[in-house]
């Protein structure tokens, strides 16, 4: 069965509420972050933003079902190879994020805004929001900033958590009302074209 680009991403915003469980989820992880290098050290913040990380598509799946979606796309919905080689492409890079904090511990948390603001410019087709081009570029902006300065870690994990929660909360309001109005029309949140 062949789905309209507009079709497989509806079914993609429909499921994982427009990205924005998966942000909040990823947000979290940043302020976890950010609470470990207060309380212990920046090193340790670092470990704490790889391992955690690895947890943030399960509690987003968690998050989009807490608030009443699947939290998983349509079998066949040709969009989900675009975001598993995202997410290898976010893997492949973790390893030059952390290899630059054996350099300069400052160094980590903007590699990895650089890093996540680039797979966010994904997320744009991904989901057909254009928003993801305003908060890729802000985390991109926002980690290139910090390098030049060479700002401390605690403002790189502050400024991961802040970006994507204000993101989040943004993404959320916006996939709501666009349920509300497909609700409101009698829409389907997914269709197939037949060949």
């Amino acid at each position: 069965m062949n789905y309209s680009l507009n079709a497989a991403q509806t079914d993609m915003r429909f499921a994982y509420c427009s990205g924005a469980a998966g942000m909040l989820a990823s947000s979290l992880v940043w302020l976890a972050s950010v609470v470990t290098v207060i309380q212990f050290s920046a090193q340790q913040a670092v470990w704490v933003l790889l391992v955690a990380g690895m947890f943030i598509h399960p509690l987003g799946v968690l998050i989009a079902k807490v608030v009443g979606r699947p939290g998983n796309h349509h079998k066949g919905n040709p969009l989900a190879g675009l975001a598993y080689a995202s997410t290898l492409w976010l893997i492949f890079s973790l390893p030059l994020a952390y290899a630059a904090s054996l350099l300069h511990i400052e160094w980590f948390f903007p590699a990895m805004l650089l890093v996540i603001g680039g797979r966010y410019l994904v997320f744009s087709t991904l989901f057909g929001v254009h928003l993801y081009w305003i908060c890729g570029l802000a985390l991109a902006f926002a980690g290139f900033m910090l390098a030049k300065t060479a700002a401390g870690p605690l403002y790189g994990a502050v400024a991961g958590c802040v970006i994507e929660l204000v993101f989040a909360v943004v993404l959320f309001a916006r996939d709501k009302k666009e349920q509300r109005t497909n609700s409101s029309f009698g829409m389907q949140t997914f269709q197939s074209d037949k060949p």
